[in-house]
């Protein structure tokens, strides 16, 4: 084994001081039961996990840091495995997304706080993921990221379902009395039947992919199930890794570039993935001082088609999508259309061009190859502009209906998801197919924190009537497992003021995704005059985190991260208080 040694370590300015100080230091880690050679200049390593029975998706990472400690000790480094907040989507109020900015502060404080020299993130439900990533690339240590992996298939009455987009597709049956409470119940159990996170190309499938394409997560390392033994493989590799590239000195700077922002967009498209990347990977480009405008997520796709079935846009689930060749695969059929960059370096130490080299893609449903896509180029995300969203608002194209991506119709208006929700099972509601149901006060200031709330259930008596789409306009976000022509991130949301405030029932909305449009069709003096009646809503919070969340958010449009944690703070080890 490589002689790993080096005085001149950051951990060294903990574990190699002189006198009382060192021995401090030294001394508390012993009573662990660590020898003293462990001190002599090796990295230590951080493992950074988000574990947590209050993340149901994030709950097994204990036993995935134990691989990834297997792997560090193999390398002849120093494992140190500490907690983290875990941001879980499927139990935190308001939303967990109240909470990624608070836990990329705590990643990066605790990072910069202690004596390491590299750190393994593990992630899991979706807002860990770019959590933890914007918290190291602040502080830029070398860095490896290993997500949790997805579920296991779900198996109801001998069919695959997928945890999240069935959700929606049972709650519609229970509403139109195709399935009883009693069936729903049992369904649950069937559609989460592992460790992991959502199996279905829902944000947490698409932000580790997404790590993947960037280069932070090691090759073909994003699909392996949760339960799967090559997790376990993939996570020790993944600390022998680490310890190379403190040696290598390969820090996150070097990985997230420019191209390698543009092939994470890109390959966020052909995975069909969840809008939700558009939020992370700007506040995550952000973090490093990379350029990466809202109209880089229309530009960037309109060539790439859509090469992966997976729901909610197609059949397959992601444990079909991992034995089917996973991102590799999809990566090198893009690289072979020439529509990635293979020069970025990534945590392997070799290019994206490298790493993809003999990636095999096994069948053709489930990945289909570039010329006989899924869907075809320009299904990816659509970025829409217009006197509704000034600053843009998304829409997910390949789980959209094709007859809606042009449509007019009458708003129908409802001042937040609780108030819609009170009348949607109301026989009597005064809408039908053509109405545009317009949700708002439910972005990342107004709600906050910007719930995904965007693709509410269609009326139950539409329902019943058969309709299975309709347009929806919010400020907030939709779950990446969800689906529907669904207008989201519509910025500047309502209560900052923006043109959402000012839409009344009855206006008529247009939608042109063809043209990249949304417009209110209403003169605009009198848009005009409606603003200077529209009084802000009163601030809810006086103190605490919520209260700075809410004066220090940025739009959507800008990742919906905190102004004042834009750009890096590097590494330099803090002052020396004993």
């Amino acid at each position: 084994m490589t002689d790993r040694r080096n005085t001149n370590r950051r951990s060294q300015a903990w574990f190699g001081a002189k006198g009382r100080s060192g021995m401090l230091y030294r001394s508390w880690m012993r009573n662990q039961g660590f020898g003293h050679e462990v001190f002599d200049g090796r990295p230590v390593i951080g493992i950074a996990t988000s574990a947590s029975e209050l993340a149901p998706c994030n709950a097994h990472l204990t036993r995935v840091a134990e691989a990834v400690k297997r792997g560090v000790w193999q390398a002849g480094g120093l494992p140190l495995q500490f907690p983290t907040m875990a941001t879980g989507e499927t139990l935190m109020r308001p939303t967990a997304m109240l909470y990624r900015n608070l836990m990329a502060m705590e990643v990066e404080e605790l990072i910069r706080a202690n004596p390491l020299d590299g750190v393994v993130l593990l992630s899991g439900c979706d807002k860990t993921t770019p959590a933890m990533l914007m918290g190291a690339a602040s502080v830029d240590l070398p860095a490896v990221m290993v997500t949790g992996g997805p579920m296991l298939n779900g198996k109801f009455r001998g069919q695959d379902v997928g945890s999240g987009t069935h959700v929606w597709k049972f709650e519609e049956d229970l509403k139109t009395g195709r399935m009883t409470e009693e069936e729903c119940f049992f369904a649950e159990g069937c559609m989460a039947r592992s460790n992991g996170h959502c199996m279905t190309m829902g944000t947490a499938s698409t932000m580790a992919c997404v790590a993947e394409a960037l280069g932070m997560q090691l090759p073909g390392s994003a699909a392996w199930p949760a339960v799967d033994s090559r997790r376990m493989e993939t996570a020790q590799a993944a600390g022998r890794r680490v310890v190379d590239m403190v040696e290598e000195d390969l820090r996150p700077s070097r990985i997230l570039t420019r191209e390698a922002f543009e092939n994470a967009v890109r390959v966020n498209a052909a995975i069909g993935g969840s809008t939700n990347a558009v939020i992370h990977l700007t506040a995550l480009a952000g973090r490093v001082g990379v350029e990466l405008d809202l109209d880089d997520f229309d530009r960037l796709v309109r060539e790439v088609p859509t090469l992966v079935n997976l729901m909610p846009s197609g059949t397959y689930l992601m444990e079909d999508f991992c034995y089917a060749g996973g991102l590799p695969a999809v990566m090198a059929e893009l690289l072979g259309g020439g529509l990635l960059h293979g020069g970025p370096v990534t945590v392997t130490g070799r290019t994206v061009a490298e790493n993809t080299d003999g990636a095999e893609r096994f069948g053709s449903d489930v990945i289909t190859p570039l010329d006989t896509p899924f869907q075809p180029a320009g299904t990816g995300i659509a970025v829409l502009r217009g006197n509704l969203c000034p600053d843009g608002a998304v829409l997910k194209q390949s789980a959209a209906s094709s007859h809606l991506l042009t449509h007019r119709g009458p708003a129908r208006v409802f001042d937040s998801p609780e108030a819609y929700h009170a009348v949607a099972d109301d026989p009597d509601l005064d809408v039908d197919e053509n109405t545009v149901i317009v949700i708002r006060n439910a972005g990342p200031k107004g709600y906050p924190g910007m719930p995904e709330v965007s693709n509410v259930p269609l009326p139950a008596k539409l329902l019943k009537a058969g309709v299975t789409d309709m347009v929806r306009v919010c400020d907030g976000r939709m779950s990446g497992t969800g689906y529907g022509t669904v207008v989201l991130h519509v910025a500047p949301e309502a209560a900052v003021g923006g043109p959402l405030a000012l839409v009344r029932d009855g206006d008529p909305v247009v939608l042109d995704v063809p043209a990249r449009t949304l417009r209110l069709d209403v003169d605009d003096a009198e848009l005009e005059r409606r603003k200077q009646e529209w009084t802000p809503p009163a601030d809810q919070y006086t103190g605490g985190y919520t209260w700075l969340y809410t004066q220090h958010v940025e739009q959507a449009d800008r990742g919906a991260d905190f102004g004042f944690l834009r750009g890096g703070r590097g590494h330099e080890v803090p002052r020396d208080s004993h």
